[in-house]
Formats: structure tokens, sequence, C-alpha cells
């Protein structure tokens, strides 16, 4: 049997049996990293017109015959197995493909492995020219592989600094920085490694490096955390432990802080990652004043920010099983969910299945549906969402929806940077978008009358992500449910002013009947 792999990390390459196989076809190249990716066959109308977008129907699949007779004579017969209607790789054929190798490092949790295996980006620098199709799809796909390298280069510096190993976690912490240059985060794991390391030149040069930086790019300075961390009579106030717990086949990151009779678990919006959201000042007060009231629980759901990444968007139920796994491994006795935007719906879903394990539950900027239909008009029409689902994709990277979701902070270069950063660490393009589309067909209205915990909805009255009107309805469905309008415009709970909501929050939290969980 033959043996091949496809090199798609940098640029593109073909072996058999461990030597190259001189390819001078960029298309036929593309065609064969392409069904090297595919799970399955892929059909050869689909085939034409990715590479040939512009030619008519036929001209298109004479022009497909013509290229896979070349890779043919290239590679030799019987390596594809075609008819009339699919391409694919031939079963006779041992393949290889080193981005299938690094996914399956990181599902494994061979964290060090993967990042051996990501060598650079998915086919970066590499185009066949002319194939806007296939050029839209490497690019979901480069992104996403990305975001998993940084996710096990996240790990590999946590867990090398855990063990001592600063050398190695020095080495991981430079590629994190040369993936994202701009991240204050990344920047003071590898200055505070370099110090750890011994090298405090190297320290002083980074955070040199990083001033620049950021002062040509961004017009701002590091912030003080950066800034002390060379001054040696300065502590450094480090975000809680993260620490990990296995359910439903997937490992969920995890926080704990603080210490309370009770327990609140925060479940924020469509993204999440449990260390970058200490970074942000207005954040990290937010979280602190809520740790005040009772022992904080942060956790990343699955596919997000530090959890596993997986191959499918999460449902409800699943976000809701998640709850219980680590609330399960927090040992928590009597909690208060805390469902922000888009984590409202999955908080719901747990109060309403484990009525015994909840307290109270917070709802604030949230609804109980993703889209509008006739009998909801308090959210997008599937259209409009579908549109603004498109402009947050395509602005990915940067500070995407900053002016919607915090208008207060849309100014502050600081705050979108911060952002941009927790974008880029969080998820990827093409994931989010699949994880938004199935918010997309959310509803959880079935289940609202079925929530037996005090409720206490939050909404601020002219929020432009989710509008006041899908508080309002949550608060007239669920029973025991007081509704407060707050002023202001932000969707994030720490953007605008926070205490008006952190006193009616503690006011609630007061008012819970004291009972063992």
């Amino acid at each position: 049997m033959a043996r091949f792999s496809v090199r798609t990390f940098g640029f593109p390459e073909i072996r058999r049996d461990g030597q190259p196989c001189p390819l001078p076809l960029r298309k036929g190249l593309a065609l064969l990293v392409h069904l090297a990716e595919a799970k399955g066959a892929v059909a050869r109308d689909v085939a034409a017109t990715m590479f040939w977008p512009d030619s008519p129907e036929d001209v298109a699949r004479t022009r497909l015959r013509r290229l896979l007779h070349r890779i043919q004579l290239a590679l030799g017969d019987g390596v594809l197995a075609t008819d009339r209607a699919t391409l694919r790789w031939s079963d006779a054929v041992a393949l290889e493909v080193d981005a299938r190798q690094f996914e399956e490092a990181c599902d494994r949790g061979d964290f060090a492995l993967a990042c051996r295996l990501y060598p650079g980006d998915f086919l970066d620098g590499f185009t066949p020219g002319d194939c806007p199709q296939f050029d839209e799809w490497a690019f979901f796909r480069r992104e996403a592989l990305r975001g998993r390298a940084v996710q096990a280069l996240e790990r590999v510096v946590q867990d090398s600094s855990a063990a001592g190993d600063y050398a190695t976690a020095v080495a991981h912490a430079r590629r994190l920085t040369a993936l994202d240059p701009l991240s204050e985060v990344y920047g003071r794991a590898l200055i505070r490694s370099l110090i750890l390391a011994g090298d405090r030149a190297g320290a002083e040069r980074h955070l040199d490096a990083l001033t620049q930086q950021l002062r040509d790019e961004l017009g701002v300075a590091p912030e003080p955390e950066t800034r002390a961390l060379l001054n040696a009579s300065t502590r450094i106030a480090e975000p809680p432990a993260t620490r990990y717990v296995g359910g439903g086949g997937v490992h969920l990151a995890y926080q704990t802080y603080g210490a309370g009779p009770l327990d609140i678990l925060l479940l924020p919006g469509f993204v999440s990652h449990v260390e970058r959201v200490w970074e942000e000042p207005r954040s990290r007060a937010l979280l602190s004043a809520l740790a005040a009231m009772g022992r904080l629980i942060l956790f990343d759901r699955r596919g997000i920010g530090l959890s596993d990444r997986v191959g499918f968007s999460p449902s409800v139920d699943a976000t809701s099983s998640d709850i219980a796994t680590v609330l399960d491994a927090a040992g928590s006795r009597r909690t208060v969910l805390l469902g922000a935007s888009e984590g409202g719906p999955a908080c719901i879903a747990f109060a309403a299945h484990h009525p015994e394990r909840v307290a109270g539950l917070i709802l604030f900027a949230s609804l109980a549906k993703g889209s509008a239909t006739p009998d909801y008009p308090h959210a997008l029409q599937g259209r409009q969402y579908d549109m603004w689902l498109r402009q947050l994709v395509t602005s990915w990277g940067g500070p995407a929806g900053i002016e919607t979701f915090a208008p207060s902070l849309a100014g502050d270069p600081q705050a979108r940077a911060w952002w941009a950063g927790l974008l880029r660490a969080a998820s990827s393009p093409g994931a989010i978008k699949g994880l938004l589309e199935a918010f997309r067909d959310t509803d959880v209205r079935h289940l609202l009358g079925r929530v037996s915990a005090p409720t206490l909805v939050l909404h601020r009255r002219d929020d432009r992500a989710v509008l006041v009107g899908a508080g309002r309805h949550l608060a007239s469905h669920i029973r025991q449910a007081r509704f407060v309008e707050l002023d202001g415009a932000d969707h994030w709970m720490f953007a605008g002013a926070q205490q008006p909501m952190l006193a009616s929050i503690a006011d609630f939290i007061a008012g819970l009947p004291a009972r063992a969980g």
C-alpha cells in the first residue's frame, strides 16, 4: 500500500513514501488538500465550481477531468477514487494529514505534541488563484486551527510554569506573542517566564518592544500590571487558578473565587475566556464585586475559551449539562445562576430541569429565543441576524461589534485591544459562526413556566444587542420574577454604570430564603 502524506501547515506539499511528489499545478495541489480535509467524498460539481467559478458548467467539468488526469500522471494510478459524481482519496492509499494529526493531539490533551505539529498557519501564503470559494474555505479552516494552536500553547505555558520548567514556558510564550504581538496577556506570560528563567534583560527587551508596538499600533501604554512585572517589590495579583473537569467527552475549564454562604455561577454570552476576562479593569472589578457576595464560579462552555474545542455547536441542553459538571467539580451546594445574554437560555434550562440545585436565577440582557417570529418580536429577524453574523465574522480579529456591545467603551483604545484579543483567544470565525447559528435557532420559551426559583431579570433600557422587550418577556413568563430596568445602552455587564446593577443583585441575594442545597 502506497503511503501518502499531505502537509497543510505552511506551503502545502504532497509526499509519497517519504519522497516529495512534484506537482506544479496549484489547483491540483489545492484540490488534493481539499479532498484530504473532507470527511467524505466531494461532489464533482462542487469541486468544478470551487476551482472554475466563472466558467460554464460543462467547461468547468472538462477542466476538472483534465486536472484529475494530470494528478494521476504525477502521483500514479489508483491514488484517487472517482466516479461520475464524486471524488475522494482512495481507500487503497495510507493517507496522513498533518492538520488531522494536530487536531487528534489536541483532542487527546497532548498539547506539547500539538504545538510541535503546528509549525505555521494552514496553507500560509498559498492560493490557487481566482478561486474565492476555496480561499474562503481555507480562511475559516486556518482560523479554526490557529485557535486550537493558541489554546495548546496557552496550556503548555501554564503547565510548564506550574512544573517550574521556565525554559519551555518561555519558548511557547514566544510563539504566543508572535501569533498576537499586541496581546498584553501573552506579553506578560513571556515577561514573567523570562524573569523566572533568570533572563531579566530579555524580559526588559520584550517590555520595551511591547511598549513600542502598543504605542505605534494602538496609541496606548502598557497596563500597570504589565509594567509592574519588572518591579521586584510589586506582587501582581494573579487571577484564580484554572482547573479542568471532564464531562460529556470534553474537558471544561473553570475557576472558583471568593467565599460565602452560597455560590454564584456566571455564564457569559457567546464568547468567554476564564483568564482573559480578568485582564480588563472594569471586568475584574465586576467579578471581584460578585465574589464578595458569594463564591464565584466561572467556566468556558465547550468549544469556547480554554475548554476543549469541539467539532459542533453545543446545544442549550449540552451547556446545561456542562453547568452540572462544573457545579459537581466545584462541590457547589447552593447556587445562584447568573446568565448574561446568550448564557441565559442554558441557565433557564438548568433551573427548569434541576430546581433542587438552584437557589436563585439572575438573567442579565438575556432572551428566551434567538430570532424573531410573529409571536416573538423581541429579537432580530432571521435575515437580520444572518447579516449581523456575517459582519461579525468578517471583522473577527479586531474589536468586532464593540460599538453595539459596549457603546460607552467603543472609543477606548485599551478596551478595544482587550476585546479583540479576547475574541481571537476564545474562538475562531468559523467556530463562532456555527455557535451563533445554533443560538439563532434557540427557543426556551416552553421552559419559562417551569422555573420555580426566585428570579431577577436585569436589562438596560437602550441595549442595542438585545432589546429591552426580551427582558420584559422573560420577567412576565417566569413565576416569582422581578424585572429591573436599568439606565444605559451597554450590553456587557461590566460596561457602563455597575453600581445600580450590583445593588439589585446584592438585594436579590440577600432576600433569598435560607435553605440547604
